[in-house]
């Protein structure tokens, strides 16, 4: 009956009674969805008794180190919502994925699809989702360097950022095919690296991808891919945004040397990434843990994508 007192010294942890907590954290992660908020606010209160006091910060490096968390299985993968870059939230929706609507799209098809995009992560993705052939190459006409300019001097956040950039990318492109006979989709995406709310993007030199990933090193960050879909066609034939979102995923680096810096860098292939690293390639052993979509971190969050670019397709198509 009396306050909890949030400034006490956390009781020590025994390893019987980590043992217990593990146990009662494998029976709620495999068992979550059978449980109501009666039974699993006990449950939760019983576990934040043995917590930390609440002035740690739940995102920061030396609170995911601490000895009770590191009893826990890693997470591997964690249900996202992705900003519509006006502070709300766009939460997933029932529906087909593109694989049952991909027939629908590419040359043989009333409706065609661009990539606004030359990078080759990003053209990976889309082959690997099963739109090889099916799908043009075009790079966006905006200037990518003005628009960030005008955007760092903005209070906006890391994910409104990387949306507006995804957004002016595929308007850039949409907007020179409005006398085009046929239906367009254009896709633009930006991908950048948020490190406690300063935007990491691709170095300049060797020597600021170098500074990026000592940041980086032994630490959390976040990745956003910010997405825009854009349609063109229809009677008035105009260039209309019909999907855009952000997706998030979270990365935690391993404590890096100095050698594995210069030894990852002089490989050249962080010159190119945002954050100075790419996590399909080389980079990927950087990485100790990941929360989200790995793909958001490669350069297209492709779940979400693929329910996006799904639902748009059967939309256009039933105009």
């Amino acid at each position: 009956g009396n306050p909890i007192d949030h400034n006490a010294t956390p009781l020590p942890l025994s390893s019987s009674i980590l043992s217990q907590l593990s146990k009662i954290h494998l029976f709620l992660e495999k068992y979550h969805y059978m449980l109501n908020w009666n039974c699993t606010v006990p449950i939760c209160l019983t576990l934040a008794f043995f917590l930390p006091p609440t002035s740690q910060s739940f995102t920061s490096s030396s609170f995911s180190k601490a000895p009770f968390f590191q009893n826990f299985p890693p997470t591997t993968r964690i249900t996202m919502t992705s900003s519509t870059g006006d502070g709300d939230t766009m939460p997933q929706k029932d529906g087909s994925l593109l694989v049952s609507n991909v027939h629908l799209i590419g040359a043989d098809s009333d409706l065609q699809l661009i990539l606004a995009s030359q990078s080759p992560r990003r053209k990976e993705i889309f082959d690997m989702i099963g739109l090889k052939d099916r799908f043009t190459q075009s790079p966006s006409p905006l200037d990518e360097s003005e628009l960030q300019q005008r955007l760092s001097i903005q209070s906006i956040t890391p994910e409104v950022y990387t949306q507006k950039l995804a957004e002016e990318k595929a308007k850039a492109l949409a907007v020179t095919m409005t006398e085009e006979s046929q239906n367009f989709l254009i896709v633009g995406s930006d991908t950048i690296v948020d490190l406690d709310g300063k935007i990491l993007e691709k170095p300049g030199t060797t020597e600021e991808a170098k500074s990026m990933l000592g940041q980086l090193s032994d630490n959390w960050h976040k990745v956003h891919t910010g997405v825009s879909i854009y349609h063109v066609g229809g009677k008035a034939n105009e260039a209309t945004q019909v999907s855009s979102f952000t997706d998030t995923a979270r990365v935690y680096f391993a404590k890096l040397s100095p050698s594995d810096i210069d030894a990852y860098v002089a490989t050249g292939e962080p010159m190119d990434k945002a954050g100075s690293y790419g996590i399909q390639g080389i980079g990927g052993q950087l990485v100790q843990e990941m929360q989200g979509d790995f793909f958001t971190v490669m350069g297209l969050p492709m779940h979400r994508f693929s329910r996006e670019l799904s639902r748009v397709v059967s939309a256009v198509l039933d105009k």
